[in-house]
């Protein structure tokens, strides 16, 4: 088996290349073991859309079941779907069969613990690793399996987050681009039939075939714009981009403008601080000041965490958060086992524009006040000392914290701040700064630049 599928967070390579059948059993075992170790109950599995997933879920649940594990096979559905489908059967844990955005080549494991806690390599992924590369195939079931449909069980629980009276009085029409993925499946069952006042115009919502009409990650401008070409000729009030597995989404507003998750960040978290006066909202330190600023004015309390569902769900948990954002596009949410969900960030967005009564882009526009420059990466064969450079440049100038790479906060002297983080995977550093002008952002980039290495615009 190819270790290099196993990943910080997740397992992941080609099918067959890196990840085939014989290793979807080997990782069932070790799953099996690992989370039946820990917790009572069964393991959830679900499936994407994707023509190699039914073979791998088939030798995942063999995998799970000879490890003593009894199996909940929920199907083809959304990663959301099975972090739900685990606490709603008080399951041990789950996985999900997906390779997220990848294209279609590309399969892989998300692995979840009770409660849909996720299972990254600090939380036992490196075990589940050691166990897989040992296992064995063939081994006789003992554990049982059954197929369940929860389909109307969890189109109530993300239904909770919609606001059916706000869009009765304020009809909304959104354009839902699926991304030829599993948003195909949970859009109509979960948002479909009669809801008064909401109007889905769909594209891109065949995903039997394993074409896909651009490839399924909404953070490449790229793959939005057939959602902007169609908010603007069907006069859409917003538009909404799901990844593969639809626990991530981008919006667009009535203009066919993207709209940065900080920003639909900082705009969401009022409506949640009003329900939950003084409460946390977690947000991706790479998010714009102006997110910190709203949730003070809104009476909450500004969290930053490191990038990663990991850290986001952690301190969303630790810290009693009602809501939370990243810049990836997940958005995490306290009543939803404090994970994230692409359906239940939808129906937020939809209920909040409803209340709102005025278009999306002029809701935002007092939130973006600030010039960003957006993620620059830059090729650096020594990341840490390019990291220790920028530390000894700007000590001096501002304040300066590693809660995840380097930020450097020089926003109330200079009107600027930034952050470096490196890759986990590549020999690359990743710059985001923003500033109080454009002007300032730009002559900053230009003076950061240099100490990063070479600028890579991919």
């Amino acid at each position: 088996m190819d270790e290099s599928i196993f990943k910080a967070y997740d397992i992941r390579g080609v099918v067959p290349d890196t990840l085939d059948e014989d290793a979807a059993e080997r990782i069932g075992v070790a799953c099996g073991s690992f989370l039946t170790e820990r917790s009572d109950g069964p393991i959830v599995v679900g499936r994407d859309m994707r023509a190699s997933s039914p073979a791998l879920a088939g030798r995942l649940i063999a995998g799970l079941r000879a490890a003593g594990a009894d199996v909940v096979d929920v199907g083809r559905v959304d990663t959301p779907f099975v972090t739900f489908a685990i606490n709603h059967v008080g399951a041990a844990g789950g996985v999900m069969v997906t390779a997220s955005h990848n294209p279609p080549q590309y399969n892989g494991f998300k692995v979840s613990g009770p409660g849909a806690a996720p299972v990254g390599r600090d939380t036992g992924l490196e075990t589940i690793r050691q166990r897989a590369l040992a296992a064995s195939v063939g081994g006789a079931p003992v554990g049982s399996v059954e197929a369940r449909d929860l389909w109307d069980a969890y189109a109530e629980h993300v239904r909770r987050f919609l606001d059916e009276e706000g869009l009765a009085a304020r009809p909304v029409r959104v354009v839902v681009d699926a991304s030829n993925a599993m948003a195909g499946a949970m859009v109509p069952r979960v948002f479909g039939g009669s809801i008064a006042g909401l109007t889905i115009d769909p594209i891109n919502f065949e995903n039997e075939s394993g074409v896909f009409a651009h490839e399924p990650n909404p953070l490449v401008p790229e793959n939005l714009r057939d959602l902007q070409r169609a908010v603007r000729e069907r006069g859409g009030d917003l538009g909404v981009c799901f990844d593969g597995d639809a626990d991530r989404c981008v919006v667009v507003d009535e203009a066919g403008a993207i709209v940065g998750c900080d920003i639909l960040t900082a705009w969401l978290s009022r409506g949640f601080l009003r329900e939950s006066p003084g409460a946390a909202v977690v947000y991706d330190l790479r998010s714009s000041k102006a997110v910190e600023e709203e949730i003070r004015a809104a009476g909450g309390e500004p969290v930053r965490s490191r990038v990663g569902h990991v850290f986001m769900k952690t301190l969303m948990r630790e810290r009693g958060g009602v809501f939370g954002g990243e810049l990836s596009g997940h958005f995490y949410f306290r009543d939803n086992f404090c994970a994230d969900s692409g359906a239940i960030a939808m129906a937020t967005v939809l209920s909040a524009l409803a209340r709102a009564g005025e278009p999306l882009s002029a809701c935002l526009a007092p939130i973006a006040r600030y010039a960003q420059s957006g993620e620059i990466n830059f090729r650096s064969e020594d990341k840490d000392a390019a990291l220790a450079i920028v530390r000894e440049t700007y000590a001096k100038r501002g304040s300066i914290d590693e809660l995840d790479g380097v930020t450097v906060d020089c926003f109330d002297a200079e009107g600027w701040w930034a952050n470096i983080r490196k890759s986990n995977t590549e020999p690359l550093l990743r710059l985001n700064l923003e500033a109080r002008s454009r002007d300032t952002m730009r002559s900053m980039v230009e003076e950061i630049a240099p100490l990063l290495g070479e600028r890579v615009d991919h």
